[in-house]
This record gives structure tokens, sequence and C-alpha cells, in this order.
């Protein structure tokens, strides 16, 4: 989904529209109908961000119908993300993951380029304690410059999110290490139900 939203959302979109973007698109309908509990939104710092859903609105990626009994709800005007696998029941446990990207642990204020910058990393993670990927495909997963992207490497490691990372020029590869900590399971993992966990419902 980080993929599609690559390409689906124009290059300049800001990291905040990308992260409400993708909620959106994993807690869709059939219909291409969302509507985001306003707990989460809270949760996710974006609540009553008009801005965000006017940026994607703008970018014609989605129509909102506005706020309701403490939901914001919306339509997506790109039927592409319809047929984006897999299935509804396994996109809410990933939009679930997306909120708390393990084996990644962000403090909660975060700034939202930071919560990206992670997602793409945890999403491109073959253990729980390191990963590599091009930096030219993170960089575009996050909307970000090559050198923004260096930047928040850097900032990871300063939080502790990462304890370190490297970049070989020769082959663009970005490599990053994890803290040490007990794994935990990836939105492919476990038995989690197909409804949405009671955090989302606050």
């Amino acid at each position: 989904m980080l993929t599609y939203l690559s390409v689906a959302l124009p290059q300049f979109t800001s990291p905040a529209a990308r992260m409400l973007a993708l909620q959106c698109a994993l807690r869709s309908n059939s219909r291409g109908h969302v509507t985001l509990p306003d707990g989460l939104l809270r949760s996710m710092r974006l609540q009553r961000r008009w801005e965000l859903w006017l940026e994607l609105t703008q970018a014609g990626w989605l129509q909102a119908s506005g706020m309701q009994s403490g939901t914001m709800s919306a339509r997506l005007l790109d039927t592409t993300v319809l047929d984006q696998v897999p299935g509804r029941c396994a996109r809410r446990r990933a939009a679930h993951w997306a909120l708390h990207p393990a084996p990644l642990v962000l403090p909660a204020s975060a700034p939202a380029a930071l919560q990206l910058t992670a997602l793409v990393l945890a999403s491109h993670s073959a253990s729980s304690l390191d990963g590599t990927e091009d930096l030219a495909n993170v960089s575009r997963l996050c909307g970000h410059y090559p050198q923004q992207t260096k930047e928040l490497l850097d900032r990871l490691v300063a939080v502790h999110t990462l304890v370190s990372w490297q970049y070989h020029r020769d082959t663009d590869q970005v490599l990053w290490r994890f803290p040490r900590r007990r794994p935990a399971s990836s939105p492919g993992q476990g038995r989690a139900p197909c409804n949405s966990p009671p955090s989302d419902r606050q």
C-alpha cells in the first residue's frame, strides 16, 4: 500500500497527509468509503487537521464528507486502491500495525515525517534486528529527497529508534539496525480479529 500511495499521491504530499491516506486506504470498504473514528485521529495527532483532508482533496485522491457523530467520513476517488491486495480483513490488521510498526518504537511526540520513515523501514525489515533497502526506494515511499531521508535516519538514531544506519554509495543500499528488543508480530502474523482494535473506537 505504501508503494501504491507513492504513485497515487503527488510527490510533494506532506508526511502527515500520507499517514492519513494510508489509514484511509487500509480501512476503506469495497465501495471506497471510509469512516475514521475521532479517537483514532486523536491518537494519530491528526484530529481536526482539516488541512490534511484538503491536501488529499486537492490531489484528487478523496472527497471528504465531513465530521458526523464523532467520525470523519470520506470517499476515495482513485478506484485503483480497491484492487490492492490483501483483502479487507488483513488490511485492517495492517492499519493497526501501521500505527505501531514493530519492531520500531518511537516517542509519542515524534513528528509525522519521522513516523512515516520508521514505518517504511519497518515494512522493509527482514528481522527484528536489521533491514536493508535502496535509498531511492525508501525516499520515494516517504515522499522525500534522499538527503532528507538521510537526515531523518540520523534523527531516528538520535531518539534511539535505530542503533545505527549505513549508506553504500556503490549499490545505493541503506542498512539499518534496531535496538535489541523482544520481537513483536508483523501484520502478517498472529490471528488478530478482523474487527478494529478497541483503541480505534475511543
